[in-house]
């Protein structure tokens, strides 16, 4: 089986866009369905919902029920649960999923912890909208390798889904309704509970000592953690090459750039709930985060492109529990809890 590139997958994911947006659904009719309100983490802004998808009861259970339907993929054992699993903040505990035909990814399925809040997605900021990040794993060959027109019509003779459209969207089960439900599904997974962000709503006693110490360690100009994992989401959402390789098989940004300084680049990762999402980095190549804190630890290997604020850094061993413990600290048991329990 063929293996597409990045720049014909992001071509098709602009094409399809376009193909599933051809009918727009009518303005005037936004104003017949019955919105809700998602609370947000306390510290959280507001999200900002696209016009023609806020948020109704109807839109997030159809997107739920399609998030962990197996026939998005085209032998139907895939769905967008199978790579994003609840109980690791939606992301995946292998280094690539595994997709149809058991062909493996070749990248590191990321967190949707939060993605409500992300400016753009992939690693390398490939995809603009959440909307259209849904279109990219059912059509790649590695991954659901579907049709968005065949699997909508499949999807529409189940009288469930069509009849959540019909309430959700005004409208039969299609392209537009599959994407815009599953993005309207996934702004809910919001994750903003931990023992950190009890502590910066005044709870002193949130943290332990070591914790505290950690997150002092994290934020201070010594090691310089918090200059490109800062905000509330605890990434700035740049993108950065940490010296992670000699030579990068996969160019990263400069997949989508074609600037060859992009080399190496990937989007700076969210640390929420970052004990639950193992194995780390774009190709899930540092299984533990002791070999993360040992990777900036140590400086990683050299490249021209490598960014200046990755240096040696000769924290102690004691240095480097306390930044592991600050990072456990940042788990959110009851976002993986109530996940879990609702189904998810």
């Amino acid at each position: 089986m063929k293996k597409w590139s990045a720049y014909l997958v992001l071509g098709l994911v602009a094409f399809i866009a376009c193909k599933e947006e051809r009918v727009l659904p009518d303005q005037n009719a936004e104003a017949d369905f019955e919105y809700i309100e998602v609370e947000t983490p306390a510290g959280f802004p507001a999200i900002d919902y696209p016009m023609e998808n806020r948020p109704t009861t109807e839109r997030i259970e159809l997107g739920r029920l399609l998030f962990h339907d197996a026939r998005l993929s085209r032998d139907n054992t895939v769905s967008c649960a199978s790579c994003h699993l609840a109980s690791h903040s939606f992301a995946d505990n292998e280094a690539q999923s595994v997709g149809v035909d058991g062909l493996r990814g070749d990248r590191n399925a990321p967190s949707l912890a939060n993605v409500a809040y992300h400016p753009y997605f992939f690693m390398d900021g490939g995809v603009q909208t959440l909307e259209r990040q849904v279109i990219a794993p059912l059509d790649n060959v590695l991954e659901m390798d579907h049709d968005i027109v065949e699997v909508s019509d499949e999807l529409a003779q189940d009288e469930l889904l069509n009849t959540l459209a019909q309430a959700a969207y005004g409208r039969n089960l299609d392209p537009f309704v599959l994407t815009r439900s599953i993005a309207a599904y996934e702004r809910t997974l919001l994750s903003g509970d931990s023992p950190y962000d009890r502590y910066l709503q005044g709870d002193q006693f949130a943290l332990t000592a070591e914790e505290k110490a950690g997150m002092e360690l994290f934020f201070s100009e010594r090691t310089q953690c918090g200059s490109c994992h800062s905000g509330f989401l605890l990434t700035d959402f740049s993108f950065n090459n940490i010296g992670l390789e000699e030579e990068y098989l996969d160019k990263g940004r400069r997949r989508v750039s074609g600037d060859e300084s992009d080399n190496g680049k990937f989007k700076t990762p969210s640390l929420r709930n970052v004990a639950l999402t193992a194995p780390y980095m774009h190709d899930g190549s540092l299984r533990t985060l002791e070999e993360v804190i040992d990777h900036f630890n140590s400086g990683g290997v050299d490249h021209d492109l490598k960014d200046d604020r990755i240096q040696q850094l000769n924290l102690t061993e004691e240095e480097q529990s306390q930044l592991k413990a600050f990072l456990l600290a940042l788990t959110d048991k009851s976002f993986v809890t109530e996940a879990l329990t609702a189904g998810n």
